[in-house]
């Protein structure tokens, strides 16, 4: 059999289609039988994804069309995850851009377009959701060329082509004239424009590993494409953990290849095919594979570095130990250094106090992300505020600027702009073309953002879209004008009591409930003032054996706030912690004593 591949990846911003096209050409082919019971979006397997509808992790897949195998990544939309998608470009020679085909190129597009273009990566560009009727592919694809433009693109990037599509009806045609019927246009798009890749069969071997997995039966396995050569089961390889480093002799037990969304097992594969390999437990994303007897390293994989950094610590509060299952320091590092050998974006600075580890990310969902993780896997612990990682230019310091893009319905613009001014966003874009709704482009400092997503959802009764992307590093701006409130916080340890909870409704609105558990320096609501107030939430009515001349209050209680970890970690201030557990998210002060805290502050 000719041995044709294709390896494409799919990008694009958050919510554009990108996994659901890779549905329906999974369901074009044939990958699943009739009597196959299939759910939608089948590449987002996590939990975490299926809950959230984002794509987290790149997956990898296999389509057969025609004569052709092709090899398709699907990649995060968020960029909080630019990481996966920076490391698995590596592994392809094409990119489908997707498009909206109302919204056009947003905040996270231009980011991974910048990315393909520096590769030498022709995307093409896909127009999709050209079935709605408020779609402008014209304008769309008039953007997407002044967004190549902007970016450097070559006169071959600049010529690329362009395929409309609906990723929810299951058709792509590359004129909007063609009848609709199935996604074959594209699929001979790939086929004809997408580059087999300058690789070389008959000489030695070397790969690159770009992404990991792990099964409880062979331990952990690399993904990577061969670059050159070939490789076999059972084959003895050199091992190269970067150019510099001295190789190690292991052994390749067994080889798979990617059949629809299925792990086949192969006993060989050349150059060009994206394969998944085990026998080697300590095998790292970077990791070069080649010939004993041609041996050649390649450079270690480089991806942006993060700029948002928080404190993971050992929670110390009077509950710890009480809801998980993992609590002490060691498990904590222990858990930090696994995450570390497949998350490329994440670093962690082990060498502070033994129970506090500074993580830095690319951004708030990002390190949301990995505390939800941890704590669904039995983690219990405490984190600061977020910060901001500030560099030094030639002995100037510099933080970081996000490029942030809000879409609104008209009627609330001013109460944004007005916050967004607060923050000292700079507005570069004001677009109100489409009807009844303002788009609206600003350049931020990074730390300005933290705790934005829940106010702006607020502002715009959840009807608003905010996205953000890293732009650029710049001069330290002013510090945020916050308009947040103080903190009711408790004086005792105990249950909370639903008539202390009545009475303390005058003074602001709360985030427990009659019976959960609170303790001295718990956080247990906001204040309507701007000072923290330091409350009794156990405090239970007097009774007396005099008989009341009139009927008694009847308690009625608002619903509590209900805290989520997003909201919590933006809603901090600096002398506060978030304590996570598999059970509970609660809010609490550093200091839990009140003459620790009138120490701290003087």
């Amino acid at each position: 059999m000719i041995h044709k591949v294709r390896n494409i990846a799919i990008v694009a911003h958050v919510d554009h289609g990108k996994t659901t096209l890779v549905d329906k050409l999974l369901h074009q082919v044939g990958t699943f039988s009739s009597y196959q019971n299939v759910s939608d979006r089948i590449m987002d397997s996590n939990d975490l994804e299926k809950e959230r509808g984002i794509t987290i992790f790149s997956k990898n897949c296999s389509i057969q069309y025609k004569d052709v195998q092709i090899n398709i990544i699907d990649t995060p939309g968020h960029a909080d995850f630019g990481g996966e998608v920076e490391r698995v470009l590596s592994m392809v020679e094409g990119v489908l851009l997707l498009v909206d085909g109302v919204d056009g190129p947003m905040p996270q597009t231009r980011f991974v377009t910048k990315k393909a273009l520096a590769l030498g990566l022709r995307p093409i560009v896909v127009v999709n959701k050209a079935d709605r009727p408020q779609a402008r592919p014209d304008w769309v694809v008039d953007r997407t060329f002044d967004l190549f433009d902007n970016l450097g693109a070559s006169e071959d990037q600049l010529d690329f082509q362009v395929v409309y599509a609906s990723a929810i009806e299951g058709w792509a045609v590359t004129s909007l004239n063609d009848g609709h019927s199935d996604m074959n246009p594209l699929l001979d798009l790939i086929i004809e424009h997408v580059p087999t890749g300058n690789f070389d069969k008959n000489t030695g071997l070397q790969l690159q590993v770009c992404s990991l997995d792990y099964s409880s039966f062979v331990g952990r396995i690399g993904i990577g494409k061969i670059t050159c050569g070939r490789i076999e089961a059972g084959q003895k390889v050199s091992l190269y953990k970067g150019p510099s480093a001295r190789p190690e002799t292991v052994k390749i037990n067994q080889i798979l290849k990617f059949m629809g969304i299925e792990q086949v097992s192969v006993g060989a594969a050349v150059a060009g095919d994206i394969i998944l390999f085990n026998g080697i437990d300590n095998i790292e994303i970077g990791d070069t594979i080649c010939d004993i007897d041609l041996p050649k390293a390649l450079p270690m994989i480089k991806v942006d570095d993060p700029t948002l950094t928080m404190k993971f610590m050992v929670n110390n509060s009077p509950l710890s130990g009480g809801e998980g299952d993992f609590v002490t320091s060691r498990q904590l590092k222990e858990r930090l250094e696994r995450e570390l050998q497949s998350n490329v974006a994440l670093k962690v600075d082990f060498s502070g106090e033994s129970d506090t580890f500074v993580v830095s990310g690319r951004g708030e969902l990002h390190l949301t992300i990995l505390l939800e993780n941890m704590r669904r896997e039995g983690y219990e612990l405490a984190v600061g505020r977020p910060e901001v990682v500030y560099r030094d230019n030639g002995g100037v310091k510099e933080e970081p600027y996000e490029l942030l893009t809000v879409e609104i319905v008209s009627g609330v613009q001013g109460a944004v702009i007005e916050d967004l001014g607060r923050r000292r966003g700079e507005l570069i874009n004001l677009d109100s073309s489409a009807v009844g709704r303002v788009r609206l482009e600003y350049k931020i400092p990074a730390k300005n953002l933290i705790g934005f997503q829940s106010h702006f959802l607020t502002l715009t009764k959840g009807d608003g879209i905010a996205h953000h992307v890293f732009d650029s590093y710049g001069p330290i701006s002013a510090i945020n004008d916050s308009n947040r409130r103080g903190v009711l916080v408790s004086q005792v340890d105990g249950k909370a009591v639903g008539y202390a909870l009545w009475k303390l409704q005058e003074r602001g609105r709360l985030f427990v409930k009659p019976g959960d558990a609170v303790y001295e320096g718990m956080i247990i609501g906001i204040n309507n003032r701007d000072n923290d107030l330091v409350v009794n939430p156990i405090k239970a009515k007097q009774l007396t054996n005099v008989r009341a001349s009139g009927k008694d209050d009847a308690i009625n209680l608002v619903p509590p706030i209900d805290l989520t970890l997003e909201k919590a970690i933006g809603f901090i201030a600096d002398d506060e912690l978030v304590e996570i557990t598999p059970k509970d998210v609660r809010l609490r002060k550093y200091f839990l004593k009140e003459y620790e805290r009138r120490r701290a502050n003087r």
